[in-house]
């Protein structure tokens, strides 16, 4: 894996107008992505027509169309990834939850969701979509990190540069929006 500099730069020539900087990006980071986004494949369901190779050329066909993106560092372009993954995987649930398609899922609790528990959850990414929304309404920060760590695969510390807080308050934010979510999705307030 290329260092976070390296990666850095290219970014930065990306931002700067360099038309083969994204492309020569994507085939450092591509392994990566692809990493992250077979861990969000594996939590779906058994049949999901999407697959995580599709999934992160979604991703790049999505980042290519952006225009004048001011790309700052490593995080932040992971953190831009994730988002895409988060809305590429919610438009196809909806897709999948049309009622002529079979109507919605069983739900999952959040802690199953987010890795508390060890087991691979069935997860219902509109429910878990809408709990963010709410979130986001509420505390649009703790939505942000919760996006960037669950979808983005970021840690703590890197959330914290993304977001531009200290990783003591992303870590504090990311324990009250776990208990958050969890409440929203059990269904009590």
């Amino acid at each position: 894996m290329q260092s976070s500099n390296n990666v850095t730069q290219m970014l930065l020539n990306c931002s700067a107008g360099d038309k083969e900087a994204l492309a020569n990006l994507m085939n450092i980071v591509y392994d990566e992505l692809h990493r992250l986004a077979n861990y969000y494949m594996n939590l779906e369901r058994e049949n999901h027509t999407l697959q995580a190779t599709a999934l992160v050329h979604e991703v790049y066909l999505r980042l290519i169309d952006q225009s004048q993106v001011d790309w700052k560092n490593r995080s932040h372009f992971f953190g831009a990834a994730a988002q895409l993954m988060r809305r590429i995987l919610i438009d196809y649930a909806r897709g999948r939850n049309r009622v002529k398609r079979g109507g919605s899922e069983k739900k999952v609790p959040l802690e199953t969701v987010i890795g508390l528990s060890e087991a691979p959850p069935d997860i219902d990414l509109l429910a878990l979509d809408d709990a963010l929304n709410r979130l986001a309404t509420l505390d649009p920060l703790q939505s942000q990190l919760v996006e960037l760590r669950f979808f983005g695969g970021l840690s703590i510390e890197e959330t914290a540069e993304v977001l531009g807080i200290s990783p003591a308050t992303a870590n504090r934010e990311w324990s009250m929006a776990k208990a958050r979510l969890y409440r929203d999705l059990k269904g009590t307030k």
